[in-house]
């Protein structure tokens, strides 16, 4: 089957559906002729047949100019603007526990496979999801904005109560993001410690802006191992963050699963799946006016941001 890249790219009319090909790229609707393919949850929502309609035209891309586009003038947006839901895995890399566990001086917890554990997951709402190479704005309540670097996963088919051994079969594919987290926002002011009210997912985790994705979707069956993947961010050129997905304490099959265990899993909906020691938080450093801020996964592309 031919490779190919999903994409979602602005119009004058609003964002389109895009597909890239090689060097090339093309309109999905415009080129298939298929009209529900102008989104790319269009596309996933009709994954299984979308998947194989996609791969015919990939095919030979070269014989029809339906639908062409020049990747060179276009302006990425999120490969899904709106994802139907944004769930993220939480304290999920083995190297970014124990960074945790030092900068706030305490012992770091076991492996939660040998409590009986599974993972966990918290959400960012989807209206928190930003583009590639967009300027965002650093939210004023905030003054230890972090970056966390991590691989998503989309969703292609519902997926409900779904066997490890099985849980790679509902992923369509790959792409990149980075879950910006407000640290001094995590508690809120005035409620004893001990409190089950004391911590602000909101104000902490959904800020405008706080989930840049992108830049496309590579498809799964592009991405051999998903769990053999070198994982790295840079602010302003200086590595941050480098890992690789093999560190993950619950890996990919066992975060859907557990997920469906709990709620059907949709086309569209996305899986942060952890990010890995170097956040800000671990060394005292926070984004500032002016900072660019580079994502590379290995076998996926850059995802980048500059921040004012």
């Amino acid at each position: 089957m031919a490779s190919f890249k999903l994409m979602t790219y602005e119009t004058g009319e609003g964002p389109r559906a895009g597909m890239i090909c090689g060097d090339a790229a093309f309109d999905v609707a415009g080129a298939t002729g298929e009209p529900r393919y102008n989104s790319v949850m269009g596309i996933v929502s009709d994954w299984p047949r979308a998947k194989g309609v996609l791969a015919g035209f990939a095919d030979r891309p070269g014989s029809s100019a339906a639908g062409a586009l020049d990747l060179g003038h276009i302006r990425l947006l999120a490969p899904l603007p709106m994802p139907g839901a944004i769930y993220c895995a939480g304290a999920n890399y083995r190297d970014h526990v124990l960074e945790m566990a030092r900068a706030q001086n305490i012992n770091p917890e076991p492996d939660p496979h040998t409590l009986g554990l599974k993972a966990w997951h918290f959400i960012k709402s989807s209206h928190c999801v930003a583009p590639p190479n967009a300027v965002l704005l650093l939210p004023a309540h905030s003054k230890k904005v972090d970056w966390e670097a991590e691989l998503a996963v989309v969703i292609g088919r519902p997926a409900r109560n779904v066997p490890v051994d099985k849980a790679l079969d509902v992923v369509a594919g790959y792409t990149i993001g980075n879950d910006l987290s407000a640290r001094d926002m995590s508690r809120r002011a005035g409620i004893s410690d001990t409190s089950p009210f004391k911590f602000d997912w909101v104000g902490q985790k959904c800020f405008d802006g706080a989930c840049p994705l992108g830049p496309w979707i590579v498809l799964a069956d592009d991405i051999p191992d998903p769990h053999k993947l070198g994982i790295e961010l840079k602010v302003n050129g200086v590595v941050k963050q480098s890992s690789n997905t093999s560190e993950l304490i619950f890996d990919i099959v066992e975060q859907i699963s557990h997920l469906s265990e709990r709620i059907t899993l949709h086309p569209g909906d996305v899986i942060l799946t952890g990010t890995p020691a170097g956040v800000g938080a671990g060394r005292g450093e926070f984004l500032k006016a002016g900072d660019e801020v580079r994502i590379t996964i290995e076998g996926i592309g850059e995802l980048v941001n500059t921040f004012s």
